[in-house]
């Protein structure tokens, strides 16, 4: 079945930085959409970026707006979120997500935690 697999996320000081990756598996990946949504304690899960199947043309939740980078790289089957400058209140469960533009189905990560704290 098809796996995304995210990783790099952490315990990161305010103003820090990470690099998330998701990598996918037994996926036509270069035709997917790529989300990364969050997932606060007590919020609703939110979308943080998406970059189209080409990457040409990404979109970003305003918070993330100035501060995080989505990228992709088709041949590694990899989706990545550069977070720089980052705040206490983007302490959330990161997931990736799939939306392939041959299918109504989409498919979701495991998640990976990023905690932001001194």
């Amino acid at each position: 079945q098809v796996q995304l697999v995210e990783s790099g996320g952490g315990l990161v000081q305010p103003g820090g930085s990470l690099r998330l990756s998701c990598t996918g598996s037994r996926i036509t990946f270069r035709t997917c959409t790529m989300s990364w949504y969050r997932q606060a304690p007590g919020k609703e899960r939110e979308l943080v970026a998406s970059i189209i199947s080409f990457g040409d043309i990404t979109n970003y939740a305003d918070s993330a707006k100035g501060r995080f980078t989505i990228s992709r790289d088709n041949a590694k089957n990899t989706v990545y979120l550069q977070m720089n400058s980052l705040k206490p209140e983007d302490t959330a469960v990161y997931f990736c997500k799939a939306d392939p533009n041959y299918s109504s189905v989409n498919y979701w990560g495991q998640g990976t935690q990023v905690t932001v704290s001194s």
